[in-house]
């Protein structure tokens, strides 16, 4: 009846490997949202894509960087290319500079995805403006093996105004401004892993910051990023 389940769900075939991948992914406890800040592992991500649009376009690469203890091991940051069947436009390839040669020899998009699922864990994702990325990544996890993860996502483009700005300052300073303005070097500009690592170094402020304004905990954050989408909305 398994093959009956799948045709209905319209779920992927994986091989025997990939499906106890898949489960010890799914098996792992939820995060608990009164975990504190200091005691997290946060993953932050970045996407490149074949375009602006979260619901049309493809995923092409994710790059990521972890924070553990307050800390970014280089050592153990995560890059991975989806193989595409055909490559993003030309000048979609001068953006990211991953050229057609390298989108068309990518890893397969389901053994892709699980190999970020399993870096990823249930560490809460964060991203600059993550809605994109998080739209895109579940896009291609539900296409790739029939499965969406529910790993807390964080923004910081609400929360860097949040913690970071001044008061009242609305939410309209970009990666680049933000970076520029706590020092922090971008070795290489829309590449995955080079904005992962510079997004991160953002999230180590922001968390400091935080933590001195008494946001203690994973849903202190939460709901303070929610709050701060409710005010903006509302400007």
């Amino acid at each position: 009846m398994r093959w009956l389940q799948r045709l209905f769900r319209h779920a992927p075939a994986l091989s025997a490997d990939q499906e106890a991948v898949l489960a010890a992914c799914r098996g792992r406890p939820p995060l608990s949202v009164t975990a504190l800040l200091a005691d997290l592992r946060w993953v932050v991500v970045d996407v490149e894509t074949s375009g602006l649009d979260p619901f049309a376009d493809r995923l092409i690469s994710i790059g990521a960087v972890e924070i553990v203890a307050g800390r970014i091991p280089l050592h153990t940051g995560f890059e991975v290319l989806f193989r595409q069947a055909e490559a993003s436009s030309r000048g979609n390839i001068l953006v990211h500079g991953i050229g057609g040669s390298a989108q068309r020899s990518g890893e397969e998009p389901v053994a892709a995805m699980l190999r970020f699922l399993d870096y990823a864990g249930r560490s809460p994702l964060v991203g600059f403006h993550a809605d994109f990325d998080r739209i895109m990544i579940e896009r291609t996890a539900r296409s790739a093996i029939g499965w969406v993860p529910d790993n807390v996502w964080l923004d910081l483009a609400l929360l860097a105004p949040a913690l970071l700005g001044s008061d009242g300052e609305v939410t309209r300073r970009g990666l680049d401004e933000w970076t520029e303005q706590l020092g922090i070097v971008n070795q290489s500009r829309h590449n995955a892993v080079a904005d992962a690592l510079a997004t991160a170094q953002l999230l180590q402020a922001v968390l400091a910051r935080a933590r001195r304004a008494g946001v203690a905990s994973l849903r202190d954050l939460v709901r303070l990023e929610k709050d701060r989408r409710w005010l903006e909305r509302g400007r």
